[in-house]
């Protein structure tokens, strides 16, 4: 079943949007380099801070830390639940919403063949927030037509420039090798200082993270029982190098195996020096929260979103969702938006006016009471037809509920107070 048997759609022939198809080389060898793996070992990214003691921060390295995990999980995941609609503004000003869109049902349900919209959703707002940068591919039909959307690993596509064109190689979930243009591409790019080079927001602040991650490590080393930076200082009553070498092992051995139970021997003049965070250290680090106020501030993220409730109780719950909003989803909403208008929209419907936006009021759900009180006035007002009100809480809509009440002091009836006057009279 086609795309178009899906909609039902109508196309008038004067109307309907037209653009050529995009040609794809069926056997392009993919370029891209595997990134993950070189970046592990320090090769192929990552930003080394000046202290040279830090670990080197990758986004593959940083996503072990629960705090920029717990913030791309919030964005991605409030970005994928919530419904994002399809707006037309119009020269008046005022906005309709657009339902009769391909991207609508490829967004909302199901974007390629067998993947939920939702998954696609998260992952592209995942990676963007944690690397930086994410890939989709949008074919469209010969009509101009969405086909699906696509999404890609961010380490399996490589970019081509010439010119102002972008030219994209990727293997595609069928297991094709292409190119495409970037018309058929979502390239979201996050802190592009040119529009195009993307950074990720964790190497920006990468000595602040280099010292979360350290506290971190040094932690899991304290916890697991064992040391791996340590100065040993050996004595020179060896009978010859290989000997002290063959102790210096030994030592380390001890040091480094949480599982091994034997205790280093030592000469009466041997001493070993440890490097590591002291526990003292790691109470600094843990007063000053870096691991976690640092990185919500990177990421705009509210501390009660990361279950930082010492700064927060459930009496201002409310008011913290809505701080959350304004502060932080309205802050990516404006910079993921724009890039799904401008890779799934044509030229033409930009130019008529139609966008994208994600439909935050589900997050800010009121009580049945405030649903109620808001909807009698709105009523009453009169601001809201009786079925409107109905539909806004899920009911059923009722027989000529589609007129607005006239306002309280428009409801005298005058024509039986002068009937009465003149029967009086």
């Amino acid at each position: 079943m086609g795309i178009g048997d899906l909609f039902r759609r109508r196309h008038d022939p004067a109307t309907a949007r037209v653009e050529p198809p995009v040609v794809t080389a069926g056997d392009v060898p993919s370029k891209a380099a595997p990134q993950a793996w070189l970046q592990d070992i320090g090769w192929g990214g990552g930003v080394q801070s000046r202290v040279k003691s830090l670990p080197r921060v990758t986004p593959t390295t940083a996503e072990r830390h629960a705090t920029v995990f717990a913030c791309c999980n919030n964005l991605a995941g409030d970005h994928a639940k919530v419904p994002l609609q399809l707006w037309q503004r119009k020269p008046d000003g005022t906005e309709s919403q657009v339902f009769d869109h391909p991207a609508i049902y490829l967004m909302n349900v199901e974007s390629a063949p067998g993947v939920p919209a939702a998954v696609t959703r998260f992952a592209l707002v995942y990676a963007f927030s944690l690397r930086g940068v994410s890939y989709a591919y949008a074919p469209r039909d010969g009509a101009g037509e969405l086909l699906m959307v696509d999404g890609l690993s961010p380490d399996g596509v490589s970019v081509t420039r010439s010119g102002r064109m972008r030219f994209y190689d990727f293997e595609d979930g069928a297991g094709v090798y292409r190119r495409a243009r970037s018309r058929s591409m979502v390239h979201m790019r996050y802190m592009a200082l040119d529009g195009w080079t993307h950074r990720s927001p964790l190497t920006v602040a990468s000595e602040s993270m280099g010292l979360a991650m350290a506290g971190q490590e040094a932690a899991a080393r304290t916890a697991a029982g064992g040391t791996t930076k340590a100065a040993i200082k050996l004595s020179d009553a060896y009978e010859d190098d290989d000997a002290r070498q063959r102790s210096a092992r030994r030592i380390k051995a001890a040091l480094t195996d949480p599982t091994d139970g034997s205790f280093p021997v030592l000469n009466a003049d041997e001493d070993i020096q440890k490097l590591d965070l002291s526990a003292a250290d790691q109470e600094l680090l843990a007063s000053r929260k870096f691991d976690r106020e640092m990185i919500a501030a990177i990421y705009r993220m509210p501390p009660s979103k990361l279950q930082m409730l010492e700064n927060g109780v459930k009496a201002n719950g409310q008011q913290q969702a809505i701080d959350y909003l304004t502060d932080c989803l309205m802050h990516w909403q404006a910079l993921i938006a724009p890039q799904y208008d401008q890779a799934l929209l044509t030229a033409g419907e930009r130019a008529a006016g139609l966008f994208f936006r994600h439909d935050f009021s589900a997050l800010l759900e009121p009580t049945t009471a405030e649903l109620f009180n808001a909807l009698k006035v709105a009523v009453g007002g009169p601001f809201m037809t009786p079925n409107d009100a109905q539909a806004r809480a899920r009911l059923p809509k009722t027989a000529n509920g589609d007129q607005l009440y006239p306002p309280s002091n428009m409801t005298r009836d005058d024509t039986t107070t002068t009937e009465k006057e003149g029967a009086e009279t």
